[in-house]
């Protein structure tokens, strides 16, 4: 199977555990968080949304330096509608770089850094697994654990939750 083929594959399945997960997320409680050394409900409902889009970053830049100042910070979404589009934007971003790229551009190596400290130097589709999709289904998890703890609804993602069967 073509790399390409099974990252849109991928990318499909957790966009929508993504999107169970963000139907639920409750509005107006941005500033809440579980622990003070957790990250704010709207910061990580927000990234959430947005990291399926980070595919499409991995493929199309060479590197990511997390201490640039000039990098995109995206502000937190007030509302299930903003973070839903976010995502599918996010979605449709990734969609687009997958399809448009090849499987030797994914064989290239892709850097996170933070200043002159490289964090990952890897092939590209390592750093999708890592850096994007795997990363993204941790935070999700986090946020199932925020909605449990805000008596909201937990979807079932790779099996059955207490609230669907």
């Amino acid at each position: 199977m073509e790399l390409k083929k099974f990252f849109l594959e991928q990318l499909e399945r957790e966009g929508e555990a993504s999107r169970k997960a963000i139907e639920r997320v409750p509005e107006g409680q941005n500033s809440w968080k579980p622990h003070p050394k957790s990250m704010e409900l709207g910061i990580l409902a927000t990234l959430t949304a947005n990291m399926p889009g980070w595919i499409g970053l991995i493929i199309r830049t060479d590197e990511l330096d997390l201490a640039d100042p000039n990098r995109p910070r995206p502000k937190p979404m007030e509302t299930r509608a903003e973070l839903l589009a976010a995502l599918e934007k996010a979605l449709a971003d990734s969609r687009k770089a997958l399809n448009d790229t090849t499987e030797e551009h994914l064989m290239k190596h892709w850097k996170l850094r933070m200043g002159e400290t490289v964090m990952s130097d890897e092939p590209r589709y390592a750093a999708i697994i890592d850096g994007a999709i795997t990363h993204l289904a941790h935070h999700r998890g986090q946020l199932t654990v925020y909605l449990r703890l805000k008596d909201a609804s937990v979807p079932a993602i790779y099996g059955p939750s207490a609230d669907e069967r």
